[in-house]
């Protein structure tokens, strides 16, 4: 009896020890957490290794449709699942191995650009980066889909396993405002960031379409997973004030923080241009505390300088919680996340980028006290000259005081999103970031100094979308674009 006790501890310990690796190589949601920091702990990804990187062109990685959005893993009757959803309203499972197709499911007829008043996407689908509930074996998406009554954005859930639509979804987002006596006009929203789940609660931004044509408002629309037919909303006061970012909302793991864009004709501030936060019940900001804007907020209105181009960062540096904003203006705003300050109230600005910040941050640790926030841009106070520094790396401290300066920039061609992967969480970072939309390639910079580690110039994608990012694993690196998924391995 104590032989067989010991081999079924050792046989649970392993088990234990596989199920926990598969669970860590899981990416449910937009740069991997709610935080969207875009760091990806891959323990033998060094810098060595990071130059050895090359396609992997036995994997297929076909997929329906040009992707804006991120993929997702995770890991179902033995396949490691890479699930890409397309602006065709199609959703592929590959696998994440060989790229094969696994499971495929349409949720509708597409939307073609000629239907709607203005945009930049044709045929427009799903655009926002889907979020995978594990317990619940469960993905949730938002599809602007073609129905007998026009245009509808619809809340999807569907099974991990097989794609299926689960019971109490699609929800019509704008049939369900309707009933809460809240107008939502669907071809004027556009859903570009990606979705979070937080205590049960499925959250989903919108903004519009590019072009910033008819009445659309910045909404953040919360469906519960329990009762899916029970949705809470909040929406900007004035028109526009949309929220644009790839990141979409953004959580420290007690409340939800979305950055805003230009409102229309709003004499006073009305939600735009802001930082906004929210308690898992959307109620709107009560004060000061719960909110910033730049004190030039009507000018930035006025020159269409959104901050709602790039989700908000959230930083823990010593006691301090705090939040970094980047601004199409150019600029980073640290604020305080437990008093985001009203109008004019943040702890730092500093102009970074003689070109607008529209993208998605990664963050990772220093090593003196300090944090790094990589972004697309084009630095402005870069401390070498280099030729395009499209990739910013900030360096945030506040020892002695609160500071924002540039540790380094990165040469490259392309408005791709950043991420960051390290050996342990802190050691031996690299900046991976794509060329999406200029030279196409994969590049990797150390994350200290910013020595140039890996460009694929041998091996160009085509395809890729702006603000295209990068999905890291121990075997892999992907990079979604038009009708595939590109797999590079050291």
């Amino acid at each position: 009896m104590r032989t067989r006790s010991r081999i079924g501890v050792a046989i649970g310990m392993l088990l234990w020890f596989f199920c926990s690796a598969a669970q860590a190589q899981s990416v449910l949601q937009y740069h991997g957490s709610t935080d969207r920091a875009g760091h990806y702990v891959i323990a033998n990804l060094t810098a060595q290794r990071a130059r050895s990187m090359h396609l992997d062109s036995a994997f297929d990685g076909r997929v329906d449709g040009h992707v804006y959005t991120q993929p997702l893993l995770f890991h179902v009757a033995g396949h490691e699942l890479l699930i890409v959803a397309t602006e065709n309203n199609v959703v592929d499972a590959l696998d994440a191995s060989t790229g094969k197709l696994i499971w495929q499911r349409s949720v509708g007829q597409p939307v073609p650009l000629s239907m709607l008043p203005c945009g930049d996407i044709n045929p427009l689908g799903i655009t926002g980066t889907p979020v995978i509930n594990a317990s619940r074996r469960a993905i949730y998406l938002d599809a602007i889909v073609l129905t007998r009554a026009g245009p509808q954005h619809l809340v999807f859930g569907l099974s991990v396993d097989n794609g299926r639509v689960l019971p109490g979804f699609p929800v019509n987002v704008g049939q369900a405002l309707a009933a809460l006596g809240m107008h939502f006009t669907p071809t004027y929203q556009n859903q570009r960031g990606a979705l979070l789940i937080m205590r049960n609660t499925l959250y989903l931004p919108y903004g519009g379409n590019q072009g910033d044509c008819g009445r659309y408002h910045g909404w953040v629309v919360g469906v519960s997973l329990d009762d899916p037919g029970r949705v809470i909303a909040w929406s900007t006061q004035a028109a526009g004030g949309g929220i644009w970012t790839p990141g979409g909302t953004v959580s420290d793991g007690q409340s939800l923080f979305v950055a805003t864009g230009n409102t229309f004709n709003a004499s006073q501030w009305m939600d735009g241009e802001a930082v906004i936060r929210f308690g898992v019940d959307l109620k709107p900001p009560a004060s000061r505390v719960d909110y910033f804007a730049p004190s030039d907020w009507p000018r930035l209105d006025a020159y269409d300088l959104d901050l709602g181009g790039t989700n908000p960062v959230t930083l823990n540096l010593g006691g301090s919680h705090l939040i970094l904003a980047l601004g199409k203006d150019g600029k980073a705003y640290l604020l305080d996340r437990d008093d985001l300050g009203g109008i004019g109230g943040a702890l730092a600005v500093e102009k970074v980028s003689s070109a607008q910040i529209i993208t998605a941050p990664a963050e990772y640790p220093g090593s003196t006290g300090a944090a790094f926030v990589a972004l697309h841009g084009l630095g402005s106070r870069c401390p070498r000259t280099i030729f395009n520094p499209s990739l910013i790396v900030l360096k945030v401290q506040v020892q002695p005081t609160p500071a924002i300066s540039t540790a380094w920039c990165g040469s490259l061609n392309g408005a791709g999103a950043p991420i960051v992967t390290t050996t342990d969480g802190i050691a031996n970072p690299i900046v991976w970031m794509v060329g999406a939309e200029g030279d196409d390639q994969l590049h990797a910079f150390r994350g200290a100094d910013g020595q140039p580690l890996f460009t694929a110039s041998q091996s160009t994608m085509q395809g890729l979308r702006h603000f295209v990012t990068i999905v890291a694993t121990p075997e892999h690196l992907y990079v979604p674009a038009d009708g595939r998924v590109y797999a590079f391995t050291p």
